[in-house]
């Protein structure tokens, strides 16, 4: 290897890590309330704590036509709850995907979610040089009244 192709490759990974540096988020805790036959959305609720300032701009998965990032909160005595363009997720603070508050909502369900399924979901994250990243994971399905505190109806 030559002193140019070497100092080209160690260029190169370099570049490759700070490029993706940003869009390095933890991700724990994913899971999906299970649903019963005639049930066509649910919700999915997961922890991530971004390395540096980035946001989650987009959620797929292949049991789901339908997939967003959603918001519920009350306003009043009212429960709302409506779709948001994304969610920012501010260096170093764990931010929480949970019942009653921001979540990720899968909609036309393509099959009823049995308790203990993995659930594929693909989680796409934005820096603010506005370069996304995608990270597959897996979350369980789980049953009304397993332990994921304060679970809550969802009505579309």
């Amino acid at each position: 290897m030559t002193f140019l192709t070497r100092v080209f490759a160690a260029a190169s990974l370099s570049l490759l890590a700070s490029a993706s540096s940003w869009a390095q988020v933890d991700i724990g805790q994913a899971w999906v309330r299970a649903t019963v036959a005639p049930q066509k959305a649910t919700g999915a609720f997961v922890q991530l704590k971004a390395k540096s300032d980035s946001r989650l701009v987009e959620v797929r998965s292949s049991v789901a036509s339908v997939a967003e990032i959603h918001e519920m909160k009350m306003e009043g005595s009212t429960m709302k709850m409506r779709a948001v363009e994304g969610l920012d997720l501010p260096a170093g603070q764990l931010v929480e995907l949970k019942p009653g508050s921001f979540h990720i909502m899968l909609m036309d369900l393509k099959k009823p979610l049995a308790a203990g399924e993995a659930v594929d979901l693909t989680l796409v994250f934005e820096g603010r040089d506005k370069k996304r990243v995608e990270q597959e994971i897996k979350a369980e399905a789980r049953a009304m009244g397993k332990p994921a505190a304060a679970e809550h109806a969802h009505k579309h």
